[in-house]
């Protein structure tokens, strides 16, 4: 397993859609195992394939809380069957925006379908932390991210504000 470097706002990387997984076999396994690494070590509960530069329909998520027992999920070419009508808001934090929180209202519960780490067509019904999990690392692999649920004026001082890091932090840019 390796740690694999995070994409980071405002690489447009993040704004594709992720292909369907075509075949679950050692090499996707890899990839997911790759994941989880990359989500402990950063550290995470959730992470979407596109947020290491591979734009495929695969998310890993562990909401094992410090010192529990890890419990990884691995979700492949996942989608949403059902969301609830009722509404829940959580505070929403991304690996790929660093050190920036904001809620977001989202369905309180979801039903979604997946393939599993085998290839098994598996559903699940999640409410809570989970549901919003699922639907924050869904959301990437359309090319949505956490700050469009936000309004545009937040998400465009978001936005702004990692244009201006990326562009410091450019190749031939004297840093003092």
């Amino acid at each position: 397993m390796s740690i694999k470097p995070l994409i980071i706002l405002p690489d447009p990387i993040l704004r594709q859609v992720s292909k369907p997984v075509e075949r679950v076999d050692s090499d996707l396994r890899k990839l997911a195992d790759d994941m989880l690494e990359t989500m402990y070590d950063a550290p995470g509960i959730g992470l979407a394939a596109i947020q290491i530069g591979e734009p495929r329909r695969l998310l890993v998520i562990d909401l094992a809380k410090e010192g529990e027992e890890p419990a990884p999920h691995v979700f492949i070419n996942p989608e949403i069957l059902e969301s609830s009508d009722q509404r829940s808001v959580y505070e929403e934090g991304c690996l790929s925006i660093p050190d920036y929180y904001a809620e977001v209202e989202r369905p309180a519960a979801v039903r979604v379908k997946y393939l599993d780490r085998d290839g098994k067509l598996q559903e699940m019904q999640a409410e809570g932390l989970m549901a919003t999990c699922l639907q924050h690392e869904i959301d990437h692999l359309n090319g949505v991210l956490f700050i469009d649920h936000i309004s545009k004026l937040k998400r465009d001082m978001v936005v702004r504000k990692f244009k201006k890091l990326a562009k410091d932090k450019a190749p031939g840019k004297m840093v003092g």
